[in-house]
């Protein structure tokens, strides 16, 4: 019980964020034998979103968590990137992958994920509303926003871009790049036909790409700078948001247009693009105490090499492995030891998480920048600059996928 009567609960292990790197995190947790809570501030399972792609070392990281066969049902392996120029009428096929490749719906992923966890460990309704550390025991304690309190031994922020957790590590801000993005889904029931490739049709500066995830189902994407938005309020208007990208489609083949036409406006949406600097990765300080943070809340990066929500259940699989190497399998010593030692063994367990998680996240932020500023820059000679940092650094465009994050 606190200073004004408010009792406490006390968790062993929180985590914030029922997206997906908090499901896997916990259900890797549970793979280990350690029992977590997830706080999820909506009131019931956030299924929305539109798809993943998902790469090799992605399915090497579900295959660990136990779903990679069960959710490779839903979804047809993808065999090349297409890239088509209109203008030029030249077209070229590159790997997408160094073995496996394919795009998921984000809800089939997140409703795997939480069947698989004990019955209880999500809480709904568990909106944030401040974060401090006990000054008697140096615990992390929430504040929610129905007046609860809980204090955790171990607090992981998975709560995405706008982490209260990482704004209590201070972690610098997330940046925007200069574009944004709509994203659909359109559901053909008789079949769309397509050859189960990755699409990319460029027509001037614009890009429409295409990935099937079944026979049914095709998911389409559309970036453009946002110096081209001229409403912000275009971002709550699922129809505003339809006809922007049909006019952005004009001049593309019927198909593209079509595709787009026939999209429910429930399966649109628009984002701005942000990410977390590779210098801030490269510095960011990811711990304090027995609080760390994973996914976006870490290391939120462009969709531009298809990494994020991989990268996010890496994390999972290093983070849930370190923990229990130092705290064992089962989570005995949580019970067993006093405040200090348990402190000393997470604080161990996170630091060399974060040292495991250092050098690859920088490479993909790296990455994700250049890929960024290239396509969001006009310039011609800032492109050349860039093409020839991408071809020094990354001469291998597609070594990201072949990272193995290891056994759980």
């Amino acid at each position: 019980m606190d200073a004004d009567g408010i009792e406490i609960e006390e968790i062993d292990i929180v985590i914030v964020g029922a997206g997906i790197c908090g499901l896997a995190t916990a259900l890797a947790l549970h793979r280990k034998g350690i029992q977590s809570v997830v706080l999820e501030r909506s009131e019931t399972l956030r299924t929305s979103g539109i798809a993943i792609g998902i790469l090799t070392n992605g399915w090497r990281a579900l295959d660990q968590l136990g779903i990679g066969s069960k959710l490779r049902q839903t979804a047809l392996p993808l065999q090349v990137v297409r890239d088509i120029w209109l203008d030029t009428h030249k077209q070229q096929a590159s790997p997408l992958s160094t073995g496996e490749a394919r795009c998921v719906k984000r809800s089939d992923l997140i409703q795997m994920l939480a069947e698989d966890l004990p019955i209880g460990t999500i809480r709904f309704g568990c909106r944030i509303v401040s974060l401090k550390l006990d000054p008697l025991t140096s615990y992390p304690i929430l504040q929610l926003l129905d007046g609860r309190k809980v204090k955790a031994k171990v607090l992981i922020g998975c709560d995405g871009v706008n982490s209260v957790v990482a704004e209590f590590l201070k972690l610098k801000p997330k940046k925007l790049f200069p574009m944004c993005g709509v994203r659909g889904l359109t559901i053909y029931p008789n079949g769309h036909g397509r050859a189960p490739e990755f699409v990319r049709t460029h027509r001037n500066d614009i890009v429409c790409g295409r990935i099937p995830i079944n026979e049914n189902l095709l998911f389409w994407f559309l970036p453009f700078p946002l110096t081209e938005l001229s409403d912000a309020n275009i971002f709550n208007d699922q129809e505003l948001i339809k006809q922007m990208a049909l006019d952005k489609t004009n001049g593309f083949p019927d198909e593209i247009a079509k595709m787009v036409e026939d999209c429910e406006t429930s399966y649109l949406s628009l984002t701005h693009l942000r990410y977390r600097t590779p210098w801030d990765v490269l510095l960011g300080r990811f711990r304090n105490g027995t609080v760390t943070v994973a996914g976006d809340a870490m290391h939120v990066m462009g969709p531009f090499l298809g990494q994020g929500g991989s990268a996010a259940l890496e994390d999972a699989i290093v983070l849930a492995r370190c923990l229990a190497q130092k705290i064992g399998v089962g989570g005995g010593d949580m019970e067993r030891n006093g405040r200090e030692i348990i402190q000393r063994k997470v604080g161990e367990a996170i630091d060399a998480y974060v040292e495991e998680r250092r050098t690859r996240l920088v490479r993909l932020s790296a990455q994700t920048y250049l890929t960024g500023l290239l396509l969001g820059t006009t310039l011609k000679p800032l492109k050349l600059l860039i093409l020839a940092l991408i071809f020094l650094l990354f001469r291998d465009r597609i070594r990201h996928t072949r990272y193995d994050c290891g056994r759980l």
